[in-house]
């Protein structure tokens, strides 16, 4: 045990390393090409709200950051356990004043059952980009709002083990508003299969996605509480949901280098739908480098 946990912790030190190397790198090169990019990401984010981004819910907000986040979730029954390295994240940048696109990167899972029964270890699917269009937005001196549309893809690439087997499109709107130090962020989507085989896309479920987070400026601290639930309008789980809530805390934004700022923060998510479980409880754990 103590070696595995060793692991873990050289996983996320390395992986911290590398989101301050990016940026860094990216911020001496001195080009105009950079500068002229930089000033367009300064005006887009000096006109929406400076919310931080939460543990799972995609912020309607547009950032540029690298982001590696890390997930050891205890699945439901006797089917031990599953840790996930990368949560899927990767680089976020802001191209123009209203768009943000997000190349993802494949996460590697380790599942553990129980029983002495052999891990299973590899990458999964890919999400391979999500991009947003922020439609309207606010600082928090005139209105503190914001409403932005996304769409994501999901690429199969992973292991037999972690695999859809299809691709997966998921449309999204999300939105939050602010009264001083307080905030709501939300997301409403829905994940539907295209190509593959037709009875694992019919299996799917083409389910429904919501988020909500409630959260709380209290200097570096960001506390919040998250809702975040998933209803199968169809599919072998037709009819059912799993919500979930997840306390929290991000810390942030700590001064590294120039525009270079460190976030990092940590939550637990609990299962409230113990019919419908993906996991009993999960560890969250977030490393971010915005620039």
């Amino acid at each position: 045990m103590t070696q595995v946990v060793g692991t873990k912790v050289k996983i996320i030190a390395f992986a911290l390393l590398a989101t301050v190397a990016v940026p860094a790198r990216a911020e001496d090169s001195g080009s105009s090409f950079i500068d002229d990019w930089l000033n367009v990401a300064n005006q887009a984010q000096a006109e929406q709200p400076h919310w931080m981004t939460p543990l799972v819910t995609v912020t309607p907000r547009l950032e540029q950051e690298v982001r590696v986040d890390f997930d050891f979730a205890r699945l439901p029954g006797s089917k031990g356990t599953l840790d996930n390295y990368g949560g899927g994240k990767g680089v976020e940048i802001i191209p123009s004043e209203n768009t943000e696109l997000i190349i993802g990167m494949p996460p590697y899972q380790v599942l553990q059952p129980e029983g002495g029964k052999p891990a299973k270890a590899g990458w999964g699917d890919w999400p391979s980009f999500l991009a947003k269009y922020r439609f309207l937005s606010h600082n928090e001196q005139h209105g503190n709002d914001i409403v932005t549309g996304f769409f994501q893809m999901l690429t199969p690439v992973g292991a037999q083990a972690f695999t859809n087997h299809f691709y997966v499109m998921q449309p999204t709107i999300a939105g939050g508003k602010g009264w001083g130090r307080f905030d709501i962020q939300a997301t409403l989507g829905e994940q539907f299969p295209v190509e593959g085989d037709a009875v694992d896309r019919r299996h799917f479920g083409d389910p429904v996605l919501a988020n909500a987070t409630l959260q709380y400026q209290a200097g570096i601290f960001w506390p919040e509480l998250e809702l975040n639930d998933t209803y199968w309008p169809n599919g072998v789980h037709e009819g059912k949901n799993q919500l979930l809530v997840t306390p929290g805390v991000v810390l942030g934004r700590f001064d590294v280098h120039n525009r270079v700022k460190l976030v990092f923060g940590i939550g637990y998510q609990i299962a409230l739908t113990p019919q419908m479980p993906a996991f009993r409880n999960n560890i969250v754990i977030t490393t971010r480098m915005a620039f």
